[in-house]
């Protein structure tokens, strides 16, 4: 059994400081890090916060998932593909279902459709000229909605490599739109051909 929340911030606590600061993680040393370690200190540990607050859009009647489900680059019966605007990185994406469900709501067919998908969208991600690989993530605090992130990491860029990649993306000055707008319907495109789907009538870009 998970160790119940006082018992994990105990444990935790026991660790830091007098100021209940942790040592710098071992991916600050990192070569791939955007941070150098000197001068650099890890934020006071805080206590947990019991119940855990609601995310956004816990109740469907107030989800701007579902609000905007026809919003996007790409659409079928259960899926839609946006563009996140604002970065720093070539191009990020999102894959919502169209109903208001979370990872574990999900029926095995869908689940199954989602790896399937998930595929096809980084597969279509990694054949952009000039970039070398989709990071795929899912975090799920912020949202009640399932979202899935696509980040296209630029080719030859190795401090982009893995996990710190969305610290640099926040970090980067904001990619040209057009360029991105441009990538982003070559891959509904290739979605289109490779899975099915039709490219949306509100084709806008979404904001994270």
């Amino acid at each position: 059994m998970a160790l119940r929340p006082e018992e994990f911030y105990a444990r935790a606590r026991a660790a830091a400081d007098d100021e209940r600061r942790l040592p710098l993680a071992r991916m600050t040393g990192w070569e791939i890090s955007p941070f150098e370690p000197d001068g650099l200190r890890v934020a006071p540990l805080h206590p947990p916060v019991l119940p855990e607050p609601a995310r956004h859009g816990e109740d469907p009647s107030d989800c701007n998932a579902c609000r905007n489900w026809d919003e996007g680059i790409w659409l079928n019966d259960h899926w839609r593909l946006t563009r996140i605007t604002g970065v720093g990185v070539p191009l990020v994406l999102m894959l919502h279902p169209r109903d208001h469900f979370d990872l574990a709501d999900l029926s095995d067919e869908l689940a199954a459709e989602l790896g399937v998908l998930t595929t096809h969208i980084a597969r279509h991600v990694q054949a952009l000229p000039n970039i070398a690989r989709a990071h795929v993530h899912r975090l799920g605090d912020g949202g009640a909605h399932l979202h899935v992130w696509f980040f296209a990491r630029p080719e030859g860029q190795a401090q982009l490599y893995g996990s710190w990649m969305v610290v640099w993306d926040d970090l980067l000055p904001e990619y040209p739109a057009d360029v991105a707008d441009a990538d982003a319907a070559v891959v509904a495109d290739a979605l289109v051909a490779s899975y099915g789907g039709r490219r949306s009538a509100v084709d806008e870009p979404s904001q994270a």
